[in-house]
């Protein structure tokens, strides 16, 4: 399947959400069966055991393994850049994908210290999408064009997927995105991203309601068409990966304010859509929380964190690691010679 080559790009991607696999049962059984003979009171480890189950249902593995764990930081430009919505210039985009490249940034530490692959994927910095408060961001030929490119990140095998992003003013774009799909107004969804603050906000917030007015408001556009016409190269790509990682049973890792803007297109067109998927923390980007909750996401952590690239997710990487290797390596009552009965 070639969804950029395809006369009616987006159905491609409505045939592969509408035949989307669900979970293994009979993985997740086998995780509970033998959940019960490890040497520990029942349900004693909380919401590891949870995980553990998860990773089952979506590894299709009875005994899940974190083994090829993946930070795929996707990293595009945008016009609205220029509208004054960031505290930097679209450059630092660039800029920081070559300290990525250099092992320089948060993200590179965190994957060296819970042993995580990293790739970045570079979307055209030289060629910023629209300015989305004056045009929209993609044809749809282009938007799903996009999207392919994302799937694609998954050709080299990994059993955890961990999603990231760089791009000057993406918090707008997320934000604009967020309202259009869930309404309210565009002050609820605005917040400082790289630190912008007083006039600076405010002006934020009004680039943001003229691209939601000018595609006709919030609630007026289905999905596709809202990441279309507000999306970034950096969202279309990991809205694409997602997709990808449900149809060949890779659990994901959702990061951040941003990234939770590309998974809420799939949310939006299917309820089940991000079954696959943990949210790894909330993020100090004000309304994150409630985009989670709107998704009805349980985000694993809460550290006050807002610097994207994948930062969040990694850290949650390290505790899914923790969970699948505490199940697949903790001794039964019966191996270890511990008398389980109650007395």
């Amino acid at each position: 399947m070639n969804p950029a080559n395809s006369a009616l790009p987006f159905d491609d991607f409505r045939n592969l959400v509408n035949a989307m696999p669900g979970p293994d049962k009979k993985a997740v059984e086998a995780v509970r069966q033998r959940e019960a003979t490890l040497t520990k009171p029942a349900g004693s480890l909380g919401r590891l055991e949870e995980i553990v189950e998860w990773l089952a249902a979506w590894q299709g593995q009875p005994k899940p393994n974190v083994a090829r764990p993946l930070v795929a930081v996707f990293a595009g430009n945008h016009g609205v850049a220029d509208k004054g919505v960031s505290a930097f210039p679209k450059e630092v985009t660039r800029q920081m994908v070559e300290n990525f490249a250099a092992g320089g940034a948060a993200v590179n530490q965190l994957c060296q210290a819970y042993d995580l692959g990293l790739k970045v994927f570079e979307l055209a910095l030289d060629m910023p999408t629209p300015d989305i408060s004056e045009e929209d961001a993609f044809s749809e030929t282009d938007c799903a064009a996009t999207m392919a490119f994302g799937m694609e990140a998954l050709a080299g095998g990994t059993d955890l997927l961990c999603l990231g992003e760089m791009g000057i003013a993406n918090t707008t774009v997320a934000s604009a995105i967020f309202y259009a799909l869930y309404g309210g107004s565009a002050k609820d969804w605005v917040g400082p991203g790289t630190g912008v603050h007083g006039a600076s906000l405010n002006n934020k917030i009004e680039i943001v309601e003229q691209a939601v007015t000018r595609i006709g408001g919030p609630k007026s556009q289905p999905p596709l068409e809202v990441l279309r016409r507000l999306g970034g190269r950096e969202i279309a790509a990991m809205t694409g990966v997602v997709l990808a990682a449900r149809m060949q049973q890779v659990p994901v890792v959702i990061d951040g304010f941003v990234t939770s803007s590309a998974v809420a297109i799939l949310h939006q067109m299917d309820p089940t859509a991000l079954d696959h998927c943990i949210f790894a923390h909330t993020s100090a980007e004000p309304s994150h929380k409630n985009a989670v909750a709107a998704m009805g996401g349980r985000p694993l952590l809460d550290l006050g964190m807002r610097l994207g690239e994948g930062s969040g997710a990694a850290i949650a990487a390290g505790i899914i690691k923790a969970a699948a290797q505490t199940h697949r390596g903790m001794a039964s009552f019966a191996d270890a010679g511990v008398n389980a009965q109650n007395t």
